[in-house]
């Protein structure tokens, strides 16, 4: 616990905000049919596995898409992709939709005998609000589809710092709760899983699943090329925590770091 409290801590002194507002993440839309397309590819270090204490290198695609003329809007590592379809002021609320990665017997010798689970496709919708230029607050609720069917919350809160009109700086806090059918495929051991692998028959139910903290660094070399980086901690609570996958072969405590390169360019819409 002291640990989430020193990273909080840190990552609010790396995002102390300032003057500068962040009022290019809510300007409104303008009147115009064309788009702007945002393309690009990251590169994230990440646990093998929900739970795991060893960590492996996956790439990601990246797309984003708005009114041409917009600025760009804030997002952070943990969003899904979504658009707008309500929009007020500070205040938007449109459909979310985020990719689970599938979970194979043969990516990790410590699954063995647990089964694999299939990819998983989270839909849904986000609201996301600003309270202050500087602070953005979001919440997605999304319900599964493939590997599981339940159903996934992420609360999130950004403190946002453009240091220059290129650098923008954002850190705050996560948090995630999930239903029993959404934690049950990752975390629950039935007795034939129980021989197979020589763990104990443990039963997943829902709830807290972890909270944590994330920071991020972007930079936009040009109006079409931009660069970030980040890193987002988590720890895992709940019968998450408690399944003997996580407590016997692996770690409550979650570590993503990626990187990450996109291009933007605009398209004519209908007239």
């Amino acid at each position: 616990m002291k640990r989430i409290f020193a990273l909080a801590g840190l990552l609010a002194v790396v995002a102390a905000p300032v003057a500068a507002p962040a009022a290019d993440f809510i300007t409104p839309l303008p009147n115009s049919s064309d788009w702007t397309i945002t393309l690009g590819v990251e590169g994230r270090l990440l646990p093998s596995f929900s739970g795991s204490d060893r960590y492996v290198v996956r790439p990601a695609p990246l797309f984003d898409i708005r009114r041409a003329g917009t600025p760009r809007r804030f997002s952070s590592p943990r969003d899904g992709f979504g658009f707008g379809i309500l929009e007020s002021g500070a205040f938007r609320l449109g459909p979310a939709a985020k990719l689970q990665l599938p979970r194979k017997e043969s990516d990790d010798i410590r699954l063995r005998g647990l089964g694999d689970v299939n990819w998983a496709v989270e839909l849904g919708l986000f609201a996301e609000y600003w309270p202050a230029q500087w602070l953005r607050t979001r919440v997605e609720v999304r319900q599964g589809v493939g590997g599981h069917r339940g159903i996934v919350s992420d609360l999130t809160a950004d403190i946002v710092h453009p240091v220059t009109r290129q650098l923008t700086l954002s850190a705050g806090p996560r948090v995630t709760l999930v239903s029993a059918a959404a934690n049950q495929p990752y975390f629950s051991i039935n007795a034939v899983q129980a021989v197979a692998s020589g763990l104990p028959v443990f039963d997943a139910r829902g709830g807290l699943y972890s909270y944590g903290a994330g920071a991020q660094a972007r930079y936009e070399w040009t109006p079409q090329w931009a660069t970030h980086i980040f890193v987002e901690y988590e720890r895992l609570t709940g019968d998450a925590a408690k399944s003997p996958l996580v407590t016997l072969r692996g770690s409550r405590d979650q570590m993503t770091v990626g990187a990450g390169a996109t291009y933007s360019f605009d398209v004519p819409g209908l007239r």
